[in-house]
């Protein structure tokens, strides 16, 4: 479990296919320290089991499942992606609630700078408007954001100059591509809603 609070940044170091499945290492700039094999570190949002932790890098195996249904699929080495190791029992949430389990991919349809702040529309993939409500909770790339606009296909939130600075947002652009979760709570409560 995750509060979308993003600790810093890493580079994706090497990707590599092996069998049905793939490797990664990922480098990660001081937050390995502590972390054992079999933590949990969400990169862009995505929870994955450490299975190496050394020379300044985490390595991490992906399944193709996981591979197809999140951006890893277009990603390339030397990429930043986001970094979050997994809360405590009595850790403060200063986000939400967030599980590192990708809804889908959306893309990046619309970006304007406002300064100082940025204003980006996304388009998610089919099915995923139905969690998304007005000031609701959304996690992208693994960064917990609340929702500003909504349309029939497409939501927008606004980022502040810290979320931009800490985080990949700060150099995504307009048909760029994301990770999805919503919110564990819209999920819930739309699966009690009769079909």
């Amino acid at each position: 479990m995750f509060s979308g609070i993003v600790e810093g940044q890493g580079r994706l170091a090497r990707i590599k296919p092996v069998a049905a499945s793939f490797v990664i290492e990922v480098t990660h700039e001081g937050l390995g320290r502590g972390v054992k094999i079999g933590d949990s570190i969400a990169v862009n949002g995505c929870c994955l089991t450490v299975v190496g932790n050394r020379q300044g890098r985490f390595r991490f195996d992906i399944l193709r499942e996981t591979w197809n249904r999140t951006v890893f699929h277009a990603c390339k080495t030397g990429q930043r992606v986001n970094l979050e190791r997994s809360l405590r029992m009595g850790d403060r949430i200063g986000g939400h609630l967030v599980t590192g389990h990708i809804d889908g991919v959306g893309k990046l349809t619309r970006h304007e700078e406002k300064y100082p702040d940025v204003y980006v529309e996304i388009e998610p993939p089919s099915g995923f408007m139905r969690y998304i409500v007005m000031k609701g909770c959304v996690a992208i790339d693994g960064i917990s954001l609340t929702v500003a606009t909504v349309t029939r296909k497409s939501f927008g939130i606004w980022l502040i100059p810290h979320t931009l600075e800490l985080t990949t947002l700060g150099w995504k652009r307009r048909h760029d591509l994301v990770n999805l979760e919503a919110d564990m709570l819209a999920k819930y409560a739309q699966n009690t809603i009769p079909r």
